[in-house]
């Protein structure tokens, strides 16, 4: 989460004509607390009409702070997973809890608000085309009816730590493929998320590129935020050595702290 009081602070920066700027880092929890449970899915199983059964008997646990590689093939049920959590699907069996909340027995109209906890970057950005790179970020909060001052102190605070201050006034179709990403993870973070989700978000970057996002999430990660990255990338995964959950056929097959992307005996 990320403290108001650091909103006004500033990072001294000599930065090049069409560079982009280094993140800076002001973000950081509002407060200090006990590690908690951010996520739990306990005993989930999603199946379709069809027949298809997409996650079997899953089980996952991801205290405040994590940072988890999602791993497995094409199919294997990553994509299920991500969809359980912020709520377009509903398990057939189990439950889901965001921060003990069981997600299955909201309110319809406790959905929006429960998604607020949640931020979530693509492979594809998902930038709105005829916007700056501000109002883009700002989006996610004008649409919760939060005050213009509110939104701007939080948008000026998050380009900042994503490094793009000095693009704010561009759109996206001025961008490099690097820094619409790096829009549309300060648009996730805007709304301080209890739980940070990437799915694929180097997948349409080239490898150098695809690394310094790589290299924002784990900053982002080291002031508190939970982070939950689905990805194929075996040489990033193995790179890091994060905690890896590989899926094989709807099942968790490994969950393994300090791991690379294949098991290693």
């Amino acid at each position: 989460m990320v403290s108001e009081a650091t909103a006004g602070s500033k990072l001294s920066q000599t930065r090049r004509p069409g560079t982009t700027e280094k993140p800076s880092p002001e973000f950081v929890p509002a407060e200090s607390v006990p590690a908690r449970v951010v996520l739990a899915m306990q005993g989930v199983t999603k199946s379709y009409p069809n027949g298809r059964v997409a996650l079997r008997g899953v089980d996952l646990t991801i205290p405040e702070g994590d940072f988890v590689f999602l791993v497995g093939p094409s199919g294997a049920g990553k994509s299920t997973v991500i969809k359980l959590l912020i709520r377009d699907e509903l398990p057939t069996k189990g439950v889901v809890l965001l921060d003990g909340r069981d997600l299955g027995k909201l309110k319809r109209r406790e959905v929006p608000k429960i998604r607020r906890k949640i931020g979530v970057v693509f492979q594809d950005f998902k930038l709105l085309p005829n916007k700056t790179v501000r109002d883009n970020v700002g989006f996610a909060l004008e649409v919760t009816g939060a005050r213009r001052r509110v939104i701007d102190t939080a948008v000026d605070r998050v380009l900042r730590v994503v490094g793009l201050t000095g693009q704010a006034d561009q759109l996206p179709g001025q961008l490099s493929g690097g820094e619409q990403q790096r829009t549309a993870i300060a648009r996730a973070l805007v709304h301080n998320p209890r739980l940070f989700i990437a799915d694929e978000p180097t997948g349409n970057l080239d490898p150098l590129i695809g690394w310094e996002i790589i290299q924002l999430l784990l900053r982002i990660n080291e002031l508190g935020v939970t982070v939950l990255m689905a990805t194929h990338n075996a040489e990033v995964v193995t790179a890091v050595r994060k905690r890896v959950v590989a899926l094989e056929n709807g099942r968790i097959v490994r969950d393994q702290a300090d791991a690379a992307y294949h098991r290693e005996d």
